[in-house]
């Protein structure tokens, strides 16, 4: 494999390096997240070992902007953080897993073997219905050029449908992956939520996204 590993820490850097190339890869360096940027952009690698903590821009940044402009390159981060909301940030940026500092070298390449092996087919980090768009990194929504700012259950409720698009959700499912197991409240609340919704995402701009299916659920529609 090819591959470029982005470390600014130069003791990392040279260990990667050599330890990926005693496993007979072919490995190309980079020390900051614009160095990572256009070696990504001039070559084809097959993954890419992303430490987070580099200089600007940071390993978030550089998947998020990769990602962007299409490149689905298989990513690898790296940090020092082993928190839950570095390794949330990290997956909804565009990276394809995560490994904690420190790690043996044997579960870097066992886990750079596996996301080449799911393939760089494109997965999209922004869902976009339309002219609907939803951010899940940025937790922002825009119908065209438009902000549209929604409650967190408001926002979860529509991830699911954009996420499902075109698809005919009962009630139940949509209950289901919008709020969590010991929700025992009013049975009507994806009801109001979607009603919520349409307020939000569709009367103000003339649109219709939102389909109730009589006796079923709700579809999102283009």
């Amino acid at each position: 494999m090819r591959l470029l590993v982005v470390e600014d820490e130069p003791k990392m850097a040279s260990l990667l390096r050599r330890a990926l190339q005693s496993d007979g890869h072919t490995v190309d360096s980079a020390a900051t997240g614009t160095d990572a940027l256009g070696r990504a952009r001039e070559s084809d690698y097959d993954a890419l070992v992303l430490d987070v903590m580099i200089p600007p821009p940071d390993g978030f940044e550089v998947c998020r902007r990769l990602r962007a402009e299409g490149r689905w390159t298989p990513i690898l981060l790296l940090t020092a953080r082993d928190g839950v909301k570095d390794r949330v940030e990290g997956l909804d940026a565009g990276a394809d897993d995560f490994l904690p500092k420190p790690f043996v070298i044997e579960e870097l390449s066992a886990r750079l073997r596996a996301i080449v092996r799911r393939g760089s087919h494109a997965r999209p980090v922004r869902l976009q219905v339309g002219d609907l768009t939803l951010d899940p990194a940025t937790r922002t929504v825009a119908r065209g050029e438009t902000p549209v700012r929604l409650s967190p259950k408001g926002f979860a409720l529509l991830e699911f449908l954009m996420r499902r698009r075109g698809e005919v959700l009962t009630r139940d499912t949509l209950l289901e992956h919008a709020w969590d197991a010991e929700y025992d409240g009013a049975s009507n609340v994806v009801d109001v939520y979607v009603r919520y919704l349409r307020d939000k995402v569709d009367r103000p701009f003339g649109r219709q996204s939102i389909e109730t299916v009589w006796g079923v659920g709700y579809r999102l529609n283009s």
